[in-house]
């Protein structure tokens, strides 16, 4: 499935939608470069869920856990991941939660056999705001 969005409104909009449609022990992986809009989405996710307290990027920390909503949301930044026995994953992958793993590339290895993968993109001739969203099981 691909959507476009033409603005944060719009990528928290789907997020949400995601969110709202999350089944326990789901793994996303949310790629795309620098200033994609990640963060926005993951806020909009997290909503979904019913998750009522500030989302934010956990790039220093790793992973963020929100237990207020429907289900546990365990948002994984491993950008900055320097060996990946430094993350605790087995009961986050494995669990009654949803995993949201932002550069997920970097810590392929480890990754669950099914996931959901979604890729976000910026094309600038197509507007500073615009972007497309790819979703794909695999």
């Amino acid at each position: 499935m691909v959507i476009d969005t033409w603005g944060p409104e719009e990528t928290r909009a789907f997020g949400k939608k995601m969110g709202q449609e999350a089944r326990p022990g789901q793994v996303i992986c949310l790629n795309g470069d620098l200033g994609v809009g990640k963060t926005i989405f993951t806020q909009g996710f997290a909503e979904g869920l019913g998750i009522d307290e500030p989302v934010n990027s956990p790039t220093f920390t790793i992973v963020q856990q929100y237990d207020t909503g429907r289900l546990p949301l365990y948002h994984f930044d491993v950008y900055r991941i320097g060996d990946i026995s430094e993350i605790g994953y087995e009961d986050c992958f494995y669990g009654d939660g949803v995993s949201l793993i932002e550069w997920s590339q970097l810590i392929e290895e480890i990754l669950p056999e099914h996931v959901t993968e979604i890729t976000i993109e910026k094309d600038l001739e197509k507007g500073f705001d615009y972007r497309k969203i790819r979703v794909e099981e695999k």
